[in-house]
This record gives structure tokens, sequence and C-alpha cells, in this order.
């Protein structure tokens, strides 16, 4: 069972997933719990993620709802196997608030990574200076000595993209690129870094222009994560003042999966993207030479 009751990123996605497959199949709950020689409440326990099923257990469960795909068969194993793996950002005491956790452990299990973000550049893009200021400009009171902390976060999440540790795409709106929210250094520094950024294999920048109108309101920022080789959305993140909600429906997922293909068709592509952060970038320096 997860640690104190509380379902793990892991064990819920695991219990996700085998209630998809269960459904696909036509089967009830009482059904499933005779493939394993169990009771209907632990499946229920199971598919919310409240108890985490052996690895015999998925494996027969899978057998039974048709479920034939090596690839996604070894990838629902290994979740029953590790429910709770640890990661760096559970090794030291960072003191994050467990939403954020959650969703660290998302991003460090994920395969593909897509973020819009309509307000400001997203945190694993973001320079250190950049970083900072957002900190320190935030709604709460941090400290000196957390918010250097909270940056050494984000600079560990970041390795992330920086080792091809994930296809990660970005599209941000263009006002973001246009109009500097802290000082014009930090800007022009950030501007510098997308551009270096979107030169790598893994890593995709958009800028999702003005004349795309009213479809920037559509939706506030969020992020969408893929777990196998092919970028299906299987967890999505909204982010919320004081903390952050994922969604896992299968109508959620499919609602936001057409919201990014309706933002990545509407935005610039990659290369007249980096011409727009570009121009805008030597706009600036000549304001200021």
């Amino acid at each position: 069972m997860p640690a104190g009751g509380r379902p793990t990123v892991r064990s819920r996605r695991l219990g996700t997933a085998l209630k998809r497959y269960r459904l696909a199949a036509k089967l009830d709950q009482p059904q499933a719990a005779e493939i394993i020689a169990s009771s209907q409440a632990r499946i229920s326990r199971v598919e919310s993620g409240h108890a985490t099923p052996r690895v015999i257990e998925v494996r027969l469960l899978l057998e039974e709802y048709g479920v034939t795909d090596r690839e996604v068969c070894a990838k629902l194993e290994e979740l029953a196997k590790y429910p709770k793996k640890r990661g760096w950002w559970l090794e030291r005491d960072w003191n994050l608030r467990p939403d954020y956790v959650d969703y660290i452990a998302m991003e460090d299990d994920a395969r593909h990574i897509r973020q819009w973000q309509p307000v400001l550049v997203p945190g694993l893009l973001q320079t250190s200076s950049y970083a900072y200021a957002v900190i320190r400009g935030g709604p709460n009171d941090v400290s000196p000595e957390r918010i250097e902390q909270l940056m050494k976060v984000r600079e560990l999440r970041r390795e992330k993209i920086a080792e091809g540790g994930a296809m990660y795409s970005a599209i941000i709106w263009e006002a973001v690129i246009m109009h500097p929210l802290m000082n014009a250094e930090i800007h022009r520094g950030q501007l510098s870094a997308l551009l270096e950024l979107g030169k790598r294999e893994n890593v995709t920048v958009q800028v999702l222009p003005f004349s795309a109108g009213t479809l920037v309101a559509a939706t506030s920022a969020f992020s969408a994560f893929g777990f196998d080789s092919e970028p299906t959305v299987e967890a999505v993140v909204m982010d919320e003042l004081m903390n952050s909600s994922v969604l896992e429906s299968p109508g959620d997922l499919a609602t936001y999966a057409s919201a990014w293909d309706l933002l990545r068709s509407a935005a610039l592509t990659p290369e007249k993207s980096a011409q727009l952060i570009r121009s805008t970038l030597r706009n600036l320096e000549d304001s200021t030479s």
C-alpha cells in the first residue's frame, strides 16, 4: 500500500490503466476480483491507487483483459514492482508540497512532456536569473534561503531535458516573448537561452502569435505527460495559485490532447518561432545600446 494510505503517482497511474483495460474488456469489478481470487473492495482500492497489486496479479489481470502489448505489460508490471520509486526529490528534506512532489515524479517518469504557457517561460526552460526573478516576485514571502533551495530543485528538474531523457515541447504566447516581466538584461538572457535550447534534438519551442486571437484564452497553463514511446497524453497537470491538480480521466485527457493540437496548429513553426525570438532579441539589444 502507498505510504500513509495516500496514493502515489505511480500507484495511481497503475490503477487508472488497469481500470481502463478492465472496462475495455467489458468486465466489472467482481469479475476482476475473481481473476486474482480477491475481493471487489481490493480491486476498487487498486484502481483508485490506494493499494498496489503484486506483479503476478497485474500479469493475470492484463492477460484476462486481453492486453498483449509487451511494452504496455512491462510498464505496468514495473509500476507494480516499484510503486514508491525514490528519486532525488525524496533523498533530501526539500520540504516540497505533496502536489509538487507528485508533479516532479511524473516529470521524471515521462518520456514526452508538453507544456502550454501563456504567462511565463516554462520552468524547464528558465535560466537561473529568470527563475530567481519569478520565485522572488511571486505572491508568497519567500526567504533567500528558500529561494535558493527552490532554484536548486528547478535546476535538478532541468537535467531531465539537458540529458535528453524526454521529448519536450513548449508553446509560449507571444506576449511572453515580446513583453519583459523583469529587467531587460534577464529577459535578453532568457531569450538567448530559448534559442539555444530550441536547437536540441529533444526540444521543440513554438510561439503562439497574437494573431491566434482568443485561442490564447481557451485554457490556462497546463503540462501534459506521456509515459510510453508514443506521445499519448496520459496525465495533465493544471497549475493553480497554491497547488496543482492532476487530471487522469479519459474525457479530460482527450479534451487537453485536443487543446494541445489546436494550440500547436495555430502556433508558429519552430523555425519561425526562432526567427521571432531572434528579432525580438535584436530589437531589445538595439533599444538598450
